[in-house]
């Protein structure tokens, strides 16, 4: 018998679905608001925020391997962008910038088309 992958125990040992649609709604908005900053930068910060607030909500269920997926892209994502910055002095940063949106645009793709699937990222 196979076993939804966002339902946990609860307390009383049966399975519920609340808080599991919840996080996966959660994990959807911050794909949402990753590709929103594109066009409006702050909305990439706020989606960080909403990352590590609800960070324990998300435990044992396969939404926290996409919470883990959403914070790192965020972290190396900033890290390639300040590099890129930095080496727009000598050119080779607008290379560096543009492999980083690219590689950004995969992250959120791939992260939500493996959402939608109920798979998870580190599989």
């Amino acid at each position: 018998m196979m076993t939804d992958p966002y339902k946990t125990p609860s307390s009383n040992g049966n399975y519920t679905n609340d808080n599991n649609n919840s996080a996966k709604s959660t994990a959807t908005l911050v794909y949402i608001l990753q590709a929103a900053s594109f066009i409006i930068g702050i909305t990439f910060f706020v989606a960080i925020i909403i990352n590590y607030v609800k960070q324990d909500d998300v435990k044992n269920t396969i939404v926290e391997s996409h919470f883990r997926w959403q914070i790192r892209t965020f972290w190396f994502c900033l890290l390639w962008t300040v590099l890129g910055i930095i080496l727009s002095i000598i050119l080779v940063g607008y290379l560096v910038l543009a492999a980083n949106a690219i590689w950004f645009i995969y992250r959120i793709v791939k992260g939500w088309i493996y959402l939608n699937d109920n798979k998870t990222m580190y599989s």
